[in-house]
């Protein structure tokens, strides 16, 4: 039932909404019927579809086809935007709202051949339209802010766990990391000199864990230090799939210096590189791009490998994208954009 039907609009969401209507539709005939005494008509029935249409239950059909639009309006394409603006959107979807159901009721009335207010009654149709927009909308509103909390709440609880497991790594590091140290130059001093690329593999995979223990102690840190603790880890990959693995990194000189969390990028490209090159016997290539828009960095990281079918499914692979995602949501308010990559594999972007 969480299964999305149309514009992002869930199946249960979208089955309420008619339930809704079918509700108000039917207390409105019902009132209708007390009102001229079909209680007392046995001829006049309350349940019977021809009445039930012709004597309100089309005009409610008529809002929930208006309503379904606006509803996807302000709550899927504006959902952004703070909630003043929400409900300012309402002061001119209000008016198309009520003209529009008003105008394409009657002309289906007259269609059809079903009674519709005519003369000053048709106020009615102008007054009864309003009021029930301000309320379902007000209802909506209250509903969609419910989510929010909802999800903030949620949010938070997996943030202190991701934070707490921070916290155990950045101890369980800061243990004896010279220790570490040490044992990288005690092999790498063991090594032959004959065997240079294996010196600088050691080498390259000690800055690796210097730079992930200081991604421990600091905030954010220069683009250009993230970028080369992403090459070194890329080239260590490439030791392993040779020329089966190619990397391009695009980004402007002048971008260097902007900061960014640390430990941001290698999670994304280790998620190229595991899943989507790795069972590929003629590999692939893994691309970087990173660019200034407005006032925010937009980063995208493709790869041509096998591509995922389910793009949901893919913060499911490893705690590296799922934590990602959290650190986003929670520093900057935004989400990674997974999609198909052309001509084939994955691409991940997202802005700060």
């Amino acid at each position: 039932m969480k299964k999305e039907l149309l514009w992002g609009i869930k199946i249960k969401e979208l089955l309420f909404l008619m339930l809704f209507y079918v509700f108000f539709a039917f207390l409105y005939c019902f009132a209708l019927w007390l009102n001229r005494g079909g209680h007392k008509d046995p001829t006049d029935a309350l349940f019977n579809v021809q009445n039930f249409i012709g004597h309100g239950g089309g005009q409610y059909f008529v809002f929930f086809l208006f309503t379904v639009p606006i509803w996807w309006l302000i709550f899927r394409r504006f959902a952004h935007l703070r909630i003043l603006m929400k409900l300012s959107l309402n002061l001119f979807l209000l008016p198309l709202f009520v003209i529009g159901t008003q105008q394409v009721y009657y002309y289906l009335g007259d269609l059809l051949g079903y009674y519709h207010l005519t003369g000053t009654g048709q106020v009615w149709d102008l007054y009864i339209p309003t009021l029930f927009y301000l309320v379902q909308f007000g209802f909506f509103h209250a509903y969609a802010y419910f989510k929010e909390n909802q999800q903030k709440l949620i949010l938070e609880g997996e943030l202190r766990q991701v934070a707490l497991k921070s916290e155990l790594a950045a101890i369980k590091a800061q243990l004896n990391p010279h220790f570490l140290y040490n044992v990288f130059n005690t092999i790498n001093a063991s090594v032959p000199p004959e065997q240079e690329q294996t010196r600088e593999m050691i080498g390259q995979l000690s800055d690796l864990f210097r730079y992930q223990l200081r991604a421990t102690q600091t905030e954010l840190v220069p683009l250009e230090e993230e970028l080369s603790f992403v090459r070194k880890y890329l080239e260590l990959e490439k030791a392993r799939f040779e020329e089966r693995l190619q990397i391009i990194i695009d980004v402007a000189p002048a971008l260097l210096q902007e900061k960014v969390p640390p430990m941001l990028l290698q999670p994304l490209v280790e998620n190229s590189v595991k899943h989507g090159l790795a069972s590929l016997i003629e590999g692939g290539s893994i691309t970087i791009r990173i660019k200034k828009e407005t006032d925010k960095l937009r980063f995208e990281i493709s790869d041509t490998g096998v591509g995922v079918h389910d793009k949901k499914a893919i913060f499911n692979k490893g705690i590296g994208l799922t934590n990602t995602k959290l650190r986003l949501q929670k520093m900057y308010q935004t989400h990674l954009e997974v999609s198909d990559n052309d001509p084939k594999g994955l691409k991940i972007a997202f802005s700060i």
